[in-house]
């Protein structure tokens, strides 16, 4: 490709608060995610949030005002404050620094996070994502003295899951077919982020033995799961074009993506060169499906009326964006988990954090003490507390399960008897009284190992093999 891809900074002359700010949130929300398994990774993510985070307030300003170009196509609306705060909410919700919980507190009022009643969430405006996070601290009883302001923002994230509802004094615009409408160009991204917050949302509810507060009437959580598994299935092909808006799936979905990798044949059929004005005189305005299929990719989708056309050129509705897949992973990761009780207000288990503002550090990571388990001469079970927390004044555990097939053949059909467990689980499928494999795993391969994880306030449950056959 010989389109010039020019590289830009800030930095303190030429600030981007909103694009630092945005930066640290994704670092330490990373942070959550690898600090098992790199918690070396981990720990330089978070280290590298909390500089972007001291960089993106001190040194404050749009970043499409230093980086102009930017105007054009991503251009920030919204400002910085909204970016400030999303950050200071996942910065805390990775270390329960007391720091970014007071920064919530004593700036929720003045940045705007407990004064936009929000009818939409997306890349630029992420008011609504601050709230409903912020409205879990609330939840899980983590406001201390800013407790009043943070019903504020839990207020205004109940506004925005009514409005979705068709319950607020001021709701999101629908389409005809019932899929939220935002704007003609790459709608779709305002569908899946606008959704994912409704289903984490409805988790914490449920956590929580609440109900969602409209102006009308109490909402019970699971109208709000319902809404987003209705806008995914708008989203796959239950619609009234009959159209899936995610390339690949179902039997008519867009053939005229507009994406140059896709659009172009693929150098494996014409090795020859393709240059950036070749491809768009030759490939872009051709009417033929699209060569490469982009599969699992979502597009802006249908406009106002549910109306579609599948033309390459037409990329305010042909267009994909990882920002449209990003939020529909984690809804569909959530519905295809069932209803099942993982308690969503459980205290995230952190390091302890330095007293020093700018760079706290993390503490040692926990020693693992093996808790014998029961195993069989070709099945070996191990059975480890892997970490520890108090929450209002009860300890709980987490233990790690690892199941080694010793055998020189392939388990299959494995059954195991857990008894004494007073928690949720992971990584395991219930049958009757009896765990089996995941529903991604049919078989164990000779020396290989599987895990599982379980939390509760108690001892180790006990762990036994029932049953199993080797092919």
């Amino acid at each position: 490709m010989t389109t010039d891809r020019h590289a830009y900074k800030i930095d303190a002359s030429n600030p981007g608060s909103d694009l630092a700010a945005e930066t640290a949130a994704a670092m330490a929300a990373a942070s959550i995610v690898f600090r098992r398994s790199n918690p070396a990774y981990s720990s330089e993510l978070l280290r590298h949030a909390y500089q972007l985070f001291e960089f993106a307030d001190k040194y404050r300003g749009k970043y499409d005002s230093s980086i102009t170009v930017a105007q054009k196509y991503y251009r920030s609306i919204s400002g910085y404050n909204d970016e400030l705060l999303w950050a200071a909410a996942w910065l805390y919700q990775a270390s329960n620094n007391q720091y970014y919980l007071n920064y919530l507190g004593k700036n929720g009022d003045s940045m705007g996070g407990t004064g936009w009643a929000m009818t939409e969430f997306g890349w630029d405006v992420k008011y609504a994502g601050v709230q409903t996070l912020v409205a879990k601290f609330l939840m899980q009883g983590r406001a201390g003295l800013h407790a009043p302001v943070f019903e504020r923002y839990h207020q205004k994230a109940e506004y925005f899951m009514c409005s979705l509802l068709g319950k607020a004094s001021r709701n999101v615009q629908k389409t005809p077919g019932g899929l939220i409408f935002r704007q003609r160009w790459n709608n779709m991204q305002f569908v899946t982020s606008a959704s994912f917050l409704a289903t984490v949302y409805s988790d914490y509810l449920t956590s929580s033995r609440g109900s969602l507060r409209c102006a009308a009437s109490n909402v019970a959580p699971s109208e709000l799961l319902s809404f987003a598994k209705s806008q995914v299935d708008y989203l796959l092909g239950d619609n009234p074009r009959a159209t899936s808006y995610m390339v690949g799936y179902g039997n008519n979905y867009p053939r005229q993506v507009h994406h140059r990798g896709s659009s172009i044949v693929s150098i494996k059929v014409d090795p020859k060169f393709v240059a950036c004005r070749q491809g768009y005189a030759a490939w872009y305005t051709r009417k033929a499906s699209d060569p490469n299929v982009l599969t699992g990719a979502v597009v802006g989708g249908p406009d106002a009326y549910d109306n579609f056309a599948d033309e390459r050129d037409n990329y305010e509705q042909t267009e994909p964006a990882t920002y449209n897949n990003a939020p529909l992973l984690g809804i569909l990761a959530r519905l295809a988990g069932g209803h099942g009780g993982y308690n969503q207000l459980l205290p995230v288990v952190v390091p302890a954090p330095n007293p020093v503002v700018a760079e706290p550090k993390p503490a040692p990571k926990p020693k693992l003490t093996p808790t014998p388990a029961s195993s069989s001469s070709s099945i070996s079970i191990e059975q480890k507390m892997t970490t520890s927390w108090n929450y209002k004044g009860k300890t709980y555990y987490r233990y790690s399960i690892i199941v080694t097939n010793k055998s020189y053949q392939t388990l299959k059909d494995l059954k195991l008897s857990i008894s004494k467990l007073y928690g949720p689980l992971w990584g395991l499928t219930k049958s009757g009284n009896s765990y089996g494999f995941p529903t991604w795993l049919s078989s164990l391969p000779a020396g290989k190992s599987l895990e599982f994880v379980y939390i509760h306030s108690a001892s180790p449950a006990d762990i036994s093999v029932s049953s199993y056959n080797l092919a």
